[in-house]
């Protein structure tokens, strides 16, 4: 293993705002809001505050899979949050996020706008809300569940270990990389082996636990994440969830959620902002070009 100057940690460590990497402008040891901004609110009963990367991407596929599947009580206004612009540090956003982190919910159907944050909780409240995605039996129920909180406890391990060292880090680090690179192959396993067994994750059924685990898994398989990060992680070895993360695209509800809050990609991908289900077609970056 190559090895760079050795790093001594100090007795106590002190914040560098200038250490360098892709977010250091919006990486903070404290919390709190940064500057005084209203969230705006829509006419939909509920409010989503985001942006599409994996942890936005599970709540708008659920609300488009709760839309196709006849819930009306689901539509929603989906505004942008710029986090590279430090959006989620505005009072408004912190009052909902304490965490200043993507996705948020409002939900202003009941008598008084309740807050959601985390996107697993944002999930299970939608599933049990509308009664969907979610099994009703005490077993299918767990089973769901177990995967649900395996995805939110691992993924930070994708997102914040290998992404982070293997293509946002400012120096390559080797030890870092190798830990990381093992630890998510590792969990593409788990899946791989979970999949051989049943058509989604958590058995017969589509639910929850596949909208929480496809943005990353998913998108790590299909080549979506990390530069050439299917490459190097050689996704070719994981075949079940290669079919499962194809058949899930199959579905227009997932392909439109991915389209919601997304900046990056082909024009005709990004819908910055949803107040309609006919924004779609006609308000995706590229019809706003052409109009």
């Amino acid at each position: 293993m190559s090895s760079s100057n050795t790093y001594t940690p100090p007795p106590v460590w002190a914040w560098n705002a200038q250490n360098g990497g892709a977010f250091a402008s919006i990486n903070r040891p404290v919390a709190g809001p940064t500057h005084e901004k209203a969230l705006p609110v829509g006419r939909h009963p509920l409010q989503l505050y985001s942006l599409g990367t994996p942890n936005g991407v599970k709540v708008t596929i659920m609300l488009e899979e709760l839309l196709a599947a006849g819930h009306a009580g689901a539509e929603y206004d989906a505004w942008l949050i710029k986090i590279g612009e430090g959006d989620q540090f505005g009072s408004g956003f912190t009052d909902v996020n304490p965490n200043s982190k993507i996705p948020a919910l409002v939900d202003h159907s009941l008598d008084r706008p309740l807050n959601v944050f985390e996107s697993g909780s944002i999930l299970l409240y939608l599933a049990e809300k509308f009664d969907a995605f979610l099994p009703k039996d005490i077993a299918g129920r767990t089973e769901c569940l177990n995967w649900l909180f395996w995805q939110v406890g691992s993924g930070p391990y994708i997102g914040g270990g290998f992404g982070h060292f293997y293509a946002y880090a400012p120096e390559k680090i080797e030890y870092a990389i190798n830990r990381f690179t093992m630890e998510a192959k590792r969990q593409l396993d788990v899946l791989d082996r979970q999949l051989a067994r049943s058509p989604f994750i958590a058995g017969d059924d589509y639910t929850i636990a596949d909208m929480a685990i496809f943005p990353w898994y998913g998108g790590l398989v299909e080549g979506w994440m990390y530069n050439d990060a299917a490459t190097f992680l050689n996704v070719q070895d994981y075949p079940h969830v290669r079919a499962w993360a194809d058949r899930l695209l199959e579905r227009p509800a997932v392909r439109r959620g991915r389209m919601v809050n997304r900046v990056m990609g082909e024009p005709s991908s990004q819908l910055h902002e949803r107040h309609d289900a006919s924004d779609f077609e006609t308000k995706t970056q590229d019809r706003l070009a052409q109009s």
